[in-house]
């Protein structure tokens, strides 16, 4: 019951669906006037700043990035071109995969970038049923949904391997919202946590974007919405640190304590 009720502090959004599948009834606002009704409201009232949680996926929560950089590597290989070291390769990671592979191989000819595309996805399709979510994500992220924050993820990820990735792990249930890099643009631009905010009927200011890279860092900047780092995956410390992050954690575990205490 605790959990339903939880539910309704997400606003109007979920009450038919609510309605419908567990037969609660909503009474009109100005019943709370009435003290019959019961004054305890749900645990949206212990809110402290935030509503909105949007995670980036590769290098957040799933353990990616090194497949990725191989994958990368890889492409480059199979077409003959110079193979990137895995520092300039990982720092690509969280874009989309077409300014991807733009970014990680600025010099070569615009005709070879639907090829290492192609090449890349052949090489992480070949893998992609090995990787697994770090240590202590799904535990993080029940949490949070019974606590009844907004879940949400924005990813460089195209729609196709993000719901192939969150059916592999059982994880699509949790999230109310998902962003992909082929719907819209790609990060740092703000268009995906915007259009998620709008979605959900959220507000930029009660939304925090966390991710391991700049580039989900300084979308939350553009965006006007708070920014976390995670050190674990694609991009070194200092580079994140030079976004102004509010918080930088060095594994799920610190991530999880910070926002039971902070979010």
């Amino acid at each position: 019951m605790r959990t339903f009720l939880g539910k309704l502090g997400k606003t109007a959004y979920h009450r038919e669906t609510l309605k419908q599948e567990c037969g609660l009834i909503f009474r009109p606002a100005d019943t709370y006037l009435d003290r019959s009704w019961p004054l305890t409201r749900p645990e949206k009232m212990a809110r402290k700043q935030f509503d909105l949680i949007v995670f980036d996926w590769d290098g957040t929560l799933m353990d990616s990035t090194a497949t990725i950089v191989k994958c990368i590597q890889a492409a480059a290989k199979d077409l003959g071109l110079p193979v990137p070291n895995d520092e300039a390769a990982s720092h690509v990671i969280g874009l989309g995969l077409f300014e991807a592979m733009q970014a990680v191989m600025p010099g070569i000819d615009p005709a070879m970038y639907p090829r290492m595309v192609e090449r890349y996805r052949f090489h992480f399709l070949s893998k992609d049923h090995d990787l697994v979510l770090f240590d202590g994500v799904r535990e993080m992220l029940t949490e949070l949904s019974q606590q009844a924050y907004f879940l949400a993820v924005a990813t460089g990820k195209s729609r196709v391997g993000l719901n192939r990735a969150l059916n592999a792990v059982g994880l699509l249930s949790l999230f109310d919202a998902t962003r992909c890099a082929d719907e819209t643009f790609s990060k740092p631009h703000p268009a995906m946590l915007q259009e998620l905010t709008r979605e959900l009927g959220q507000d930029l200011r009660r939304t925090v974007m966390i991710g391991d890279t700049t580039h989900d860092l300084l979308m939350a900047n553009n965006a006007g919405a708070a920014g976390i780092a995670v050190q674990y995956g694609a991009h070194p410390v200092d580079q994140l640190d030079a976004c102004l992050p509010m918080y930088s954690a060095s594994s799920v575990a610190e991530l999880h304590q910070w926002l039971a205490e902070n979010a």
